[in-house]
């Protein structure tokens, strides 16, 4: 009895001790205001001052950029492996490089004529 109830202020301490640490809310460091202010002030009215094309350029590269981050990133974040993209690419070089193989002869005939090729050219370039 004496070991069972023990075992209960054990846990009971263990539990209360990772509760308070999770609970721990330090304060934000101290942050000047005014300058966040500021600068947001003049982002806004920089943004106002731009002209619907100049807004549409940097929508776009702000796209890009992004979308240049999350295909870099996510190869790296997921468990099955490569991205679709690195998969696409590996992909087309397999198939570009079974291209470049020689194709298969359909009978003997065939396929003695070209290794008698391959022996001149080679004969040929020593």
């Amino acid at each position: 009895m004496n070991k069972l109830l023990i075992a209960l202020i054990a846990g009971a301490f263990a539990l209360g001790s990772v509760a308070a640490m999770a609970d721990d809310k330090t304060p934000a460091a101290p942050v000047d205001q005014a300058k966040l202010k500021a600068e947001r002030d003049a982002a806004k009215a920089k943004a106002a001052a731009m002209t619907p094309e100049e807004k549409a350029a940097a929508k776009k590269a702000k796209r890009e950029a992004r979308q240049k981050e999350l295909g870099t990133s996510s190869a790296s974040q997921q468990e099955g492996g490569a991205s679709p993209q690195a998969e696409a690419a590996a992909g087309k070089k397999a198939a570009a490089e079974s291209k470049a193989q020689p194709k298969a002869l359909p009978d003997k005939a065939s396929k003695q004529k070209a290794l008698s090729e391959t022996e001149k050219k080679a004969g040929a370039g020593q």
